[in-house]
């Protein structure tokens, strides 16, 4: 697995996918957004990701708190230093970030447009197969697709974070009961067809344990662009 790479003896601004929740949660999903100086998260019936500014100091901190207040979790894509004392640290364990290089985006005859209608079984199939977090209004935050059969909602995949130019793709899921049909395969696809339709990338995360997402994400045509650590934080008891 090559991670992409700049040429050496380069000057490369910086991309938006090294921040990109911050850069999502300051820019088109603002609206969805909570932020308090140098920390900002989704609200919490949207997601439970949240993130620190870009060069944050040491009073991050105090934004942190006064965003979330006492004994509450933060979940982040990224954390690249290292809390207080007074904080807890949930968990850590480290992730990727992949990104489209030969993707054969395409539309599905199968997949349909699912709507705030169909978030109950969608919250039941996040129960059952456990892609990551998944809360009453995520769907606001772009488009999601679905198969059925016999009308039971089966598999679906959507989009979350949104930086300029990028859209990524989450919450991939088939019940268990229908797996090894390609259902998630022709899903990413699909939500791909239509990030890649407004001209945009699309790109996606995955626990760098879950070696079999990962290769499929290869084989689909995602490359690794960078590594990641995934954490959630808890602020101190009041």
């Amino acid at each position: 697995m090559s991670i992409v790479q700049n040429p050496p003896g380069t000057t490369v601004e910086p991309h938006p996918l090294d921040h990109a929740a911050w850069a999502s949660l300051t820019g088109a999903h603002r609206h969805l957004a909570q932020i308090h100086g140098q920390a900002a998260r989704y609200l919490p019936d949207v997601s439970p990701l949240g993130v620190l500014a870009p060069g944050a100091d040491a009073r991050v901190w105090d934004d942190v708190i006064a965003l979330l207040g006492p004994d509450a979790v933060l979940s982040l894509t990224a954390l690249d230093v290292t809390p207080p004392e007074s904080f807890g640290i949930e968990f850590s364990a480290p992730g990727v970030q992949l990104i489209d290089a030969t993707v054969d985006a395409r539309t599905d005859p199968e997949a349909i447009r699912l709507t705030t209608a169909d978030v109950p079984e969608m919250l039941e199939l996040v129960e059952r197969t456990r892609p990551g977090p998944f809360a009453r209004r995520t769907i606001e935050l772009g488009t999601y697709l679905g198969i059925r059969r016999e009308g039971a909602l089966i598999a679906m995949a959507g989009e979350r974070m949104r930086p300029p130019g990028h859209t990524e793709i989450s919450a991939v899921c088939t019940d268990p009961a229908h797996r090894g049909q390609g259902l998630g395969s022709r899903l990413v696809l699909a939500v791909a067809a239509g990030i890649r339709a407004r001209g945009e990338v699309p790109f996606l995360h995955a626990a760098a344990t879950n070696t079999g997402a990962i290769a499929l994400y290869e084989k689909l045509g995602f490359v690794l662009r960078r590594n990641t650590t995934f954490s959630a934080i808890r602020t101190p008891a009041a």
